[in-house]
């Protein structure tokens, strides 16, 4: 009995010292909880509460009846998605869009602002980066207006410029065998300076004293970067990755949307088009919401198995 009661009180007393802790915490960083409470706010209310929504995906949802009057069918809209035989047609070119932007888009940050790093102009280097950010500011129905003025066949700048030096045209816009390029290029002209922003950053916070050792040692300036600068960021690169990851079923609907056309229906039919034919245009809101869950669920696995490798070889990842 006398053990019982201790325990108790030993319960009863971290109790206490927890709420202890959590008030003066509270009291002392009072101004730091007030400042991330609009970003959390907005976290609980647009992505955590509306999760609630994904049974659908596993009801014969109808408008009328409401989400707890639904038909429940289990898994049958997952069965009807998978052995959809556009299913391989549309992970087929969600995942090549993906994996080249993360080949060839997601490098290009990194080495951006290892070269703007190197800028000793203070002044130089802020006009360069106010330039290459402009990108991001721009809607995609701007980013594809100006594609369309630039690569038309008929009247864009390039191929007229291709006439008149004597070449034939080039048809930019409806060949499948650029479609995934373009894609790619306005991914990387539109973002590119961007994504900028974290690498210097973290750039910044590199110990200045490791670049003295490595000058004393004798590296130059691509020793310095490769054996200080790099090491120094690798931990922040591998979260971008595996975040970058966790998004590799996302290949931007706006983007293909604005960009797709008879000629390369084939290989601009993505998930998020689907989704947006089946969910929005069709009204089939359970099985839109389906396809929507099965997206991610491969992007959390992914993630998860990303962050598990980069803790194996001695990073810290995402959580």
């Amino acid at each position: 009995m006398n053990t019982h009661s201790g325990a108790l009180q030993t319960s009863v007393s971290k109790d206490k010292s927890v709420k202890k802790h959590i008030s003066v915490a509270l009291s002392r960083d009072k101004y730091l909880y007030l400042l991330v409470f609009p970003g959390v706010l907005f976290f609980i209310l647009f992505k955590y509460l509306p999760m609630w929504g994904i049974i659908i995906a596993f009801q014969e949802y109808s408008p009328y009846a409401g989400v707890w009057n639904s038909e429940w069918v289990g898994l049958e809209h997952f069965v009807r998605f998978f052995s959809n035989p556009d299913f391989y047609l549309l992970f087929r070119n969600t995942m090549v869009i993906s994996l080249l932007n993360l080949l060839f888009f997601f490098p290009l940050p990194i080495l951006l602002s290892l070269l703007l790093n190197e800028v000793n102009n203070q002044v130089f280097k802020r006009v360069i980066q106010s330039i290459v950010y402009l990108p991001h500011f721009f809607s995609w129905v701007i980013i594809a207006g100006i594609s369309f003025l630039l690569l038309s066949e008929s009247s864009g700048v390039i191929n007229m410029m291709f006439v008149a030096m004597g070449f034939p045209k080039y048809d930019f816009l409806t060949n499948t065998d650029t479609f995934w390029g373009l894609l790619v290029a306005q991914n990387i002209w539109k973002e590119t300076g961007w994504g900028t922003i974290i690498i210097l950053a973290a750039i910044t916070a590199v110990d200045p004293q490791l670049y003295e050792a490595a000058k004393i040692d004798g590296a130059n300036r691509w020793l310095q970067t490769w054996h200080v600068t790099l090491p120094g960021i690798r931990s922040v690169i591998l979260v971008l990755l595996i975040l970058r990851l966790g998004h590799i079923m996302d290949v931007g609907f706006e983007q293909v949307f604005l960009m797709n056309n008879g000629a390369v229906a084939k290989y601009a039919d993505v998930f998020e088009t689907y989704v947006y034919r089946n969910g929005i245009q069709s009204g089939q809101f359970s099985y839109s919401t389906a396809v929507g869950l099965f997206k991610s669920v491969v992007g959390l696995l992914l993630v998860i198995i990303a962050n598990k490798i980069a803790k194996r070889i001695g990073e810290e990842g995402v959580y």
